[in-house]
């Protein structure tokens, strides 16, 4: 996306845009906002399908505010969309791989000249200030064009290996990576739109086909990405989309016996259900599970303290800290942490919260009552074991009332304290002081999660961060963000320990492999 201008969008470039993209912004978001509340249908077998149960998405930014109606799909409906999609794979997967390719680069295309319309959809859904949505919508099209690329870099992963020295015979040998079948993706609310999307594209240029859902509380997201889908023109039943809750949809998803594979992201706890249960079936079917994180910024005596405050309230606060990677722990070395404390609570009480589709308002809402009660839970246990520095309040002055607002929060307690080590998706993070840069990395690396991680040190000290750090995302010195803004072929994006099943990354040379497995072909002439 460019505007006509060099400008080119990405998660570190989105800080001072032209003037151009608000604009654009602005006249898609009075068009969205004049077709809410309409009913949208799912899409199985190439047509629109409808339930007897429905479900209403109100915007979390104001609930006055109806998205629109939404499908409660039953058990017939899934059962409908995998044999829609196990009927459509042989096809799907005989197409030469080069039309997959141009079928899924108009898909992308499509993305991008609809890019201010999705991302004022999405922001209006989620809660996204305009760039975070233009962002994650722009963050899709490379996602699949990425995916494209890596296609055909590698020509369709069919490779020629050396005959067998057979006395009278030609023995002639390749191995081809092949596609499993029918692959589920499962999207989490808060990256609706890149976390299907590029799940979706990846599947897809491998040649299966696919049935994928977005959380209840997105599934206009997951409906824009059908249309896009549909109108580029890929065959019926390749691509299905249905709704409902994961209670009993996405359960039925992960139980169904035709699914060959699944991409998961969300908590740990489901993901690693999901991972068990394709683990344990008639045969293992593979399983990519994005399982959140709790991540850790590390702070040197020796760090620009002004690059670390920016860097970590970004990544502290962007999306109300509703982001796997958000920065959620802070170790800074003691002897500049009142210092850096200070720059802390000086940049977030500055913050402007309110309706993040509003240009000067940074911060939105969280996504819903459930995150709004969490987020007041855990402030009042942190204000009875630790101490609150700045925020700790539900805020609902004028409209506010009417959404789901939660104030920036910064706070201390004891190294064992609970916050230090669950994850909780709200804009909370906690900092502690320090002796030594050895024992920040070690804190860090005490966690069940291993998904980004930030440093802000000297040049000299960023080699043993590096080397001890157990994250599969790292930034050093970044006033960007310190834990967030990975974006496709520049930032490869994985989970360790428990924050990924697989330890290969989003956006990344290894990805697509994933999707596909190996044949080995001998033919003797």
């Amino acid at each position: 996306m460019s505007d006509g201008s060099a400008f080119k969008l990405t998660y570190s470039t989105m800080f001072d845009p032209p003037p151009e993209l608000h604009r654009r912004f602005e006249t898609a978001l009075a068009e969205v906002k004049g077709e809410l509340g309409a009913e949208r249908a799912m899409w199985i077998a190439g047509g629109e399908a409808r339930a007897e149960e429905k479900f209403e998405i109100r915007s979390p930014i104001n609930r006055d505010w109806v998205i629109g109606t939404f499908q409660h799909a039953s058990r017939e409906h899934v059962d409908g969309a995998v044999t829609a999609a196990r009927a459509a794979f042989p096809a799907w997967a005989l197409t030469p791989w080069r039309e997959r390719v141009k079928l899924l680069r108009r898909a992308g295309q499509l993305i991008e000249e609809r890019v201010y319309e999705i991302g004022a959809a999405v922001a209006l859904e989620v809660g996204k200030n305009r760039m975070e949505a233009l962002g994650e919508v722009q963050e899709t099209a490379d996602l699949v064009h990425w995916y494209c690329d890596q296609m055909e870099e590698h020509g369709g992963f069919v490779r020629a290996l050396p005959n067998d020295p057979l006395k009278g015979f030609v023995s002639r040998n390749r191995t081809v990576l092949k596609p499993y079948g029918v692959w589920l993706v499962i999207a989490p609310f808060n990256f609706p739109f890149a976390l299907a999307g590029g799940a979706v594209g990846a599947a897809l240029v491998a040649g299966n086909t696919v049935v994928f859902k977005t959380a209840s509380d997105t599934a206009l997201a997951g409906w824009l990405l059908a249309e896009v889908l549909r109108d580029a023109g890929l065959p019926p039943g390749v691509c299905n989309y249905i709704t409902g809750d994961g209670a009993t949809v996405g359960d039925a998803l992960v139980q169904h016996p035709n699914i060959g594979g699944v991409t998961f992201t969300g908590s740990y706890e489901v993901g690693m259900n999901i991972h068990r249960a394709f683990a344990s079936g008639t045969y293992p079917r593979p399983c990519i599970a994005e399982m959140g994180g709790k991540n850790a910024v590390v702070v040197t005596r020796h760090a620009d303290l002004e690059r670390a405050a920016t860097g970590i309230v970004r990544s502290a606060f962007g999306l109300q800290g509703q982001k796997c990677s958000a920065a959620s722990r802070v170790y800074v070395e003691r002897p500049v942490a009142e210092d850096l404390v200070a720059r802390l609570v000086g940049l977030t009480r500055a913050i402007r919260v309110g309706d993040p589709t509003v240009k000067d308002n940074w911060m939105g809402p969280v996504i819903n009552k459930a995150a709004h009660a969490r987020y007041a839970k855990c402030v009042d246990n942190l204000a009875e074991h630790g101490e609150i520095l700045t925020g700790g309040e539900h805020l609902s002055d004028g409209d506010l009332v009417k959404g789901y607002y939660c104030a920036p929060t910064i706070g201390m307690a004891p190294f064992d304290y609970r916050l230090w080590r669950e994850e909780k998706f709200i804009p909370l993070v906690l900092v502690g002081a320090v002796d030594t840069l050895d024992e920040a990395i070690d804190r860090a690396n005490d966690s069940q999660y291993g998904l980004t991680a930030g440093f802000y040190g000297a040049k000299d000290e960023i080699p043993r961060f590096l080397d001890r750090i157990e994250a599969g995302v790292t930034y050093s010195n970044r006033p960007q963000g310190a834990t967030t803004g990975a974006w496709p072929g520049f930032q490869p994006f994985v989970g360790w320990k428990g924050s990924g099943s697989t330890g290969k990354a989003i956006g990344s040379y290894y990805y697509l492999q994933q999707y596909l497995r190996e044949q080995s072909q001998t033919i003797v002439d």
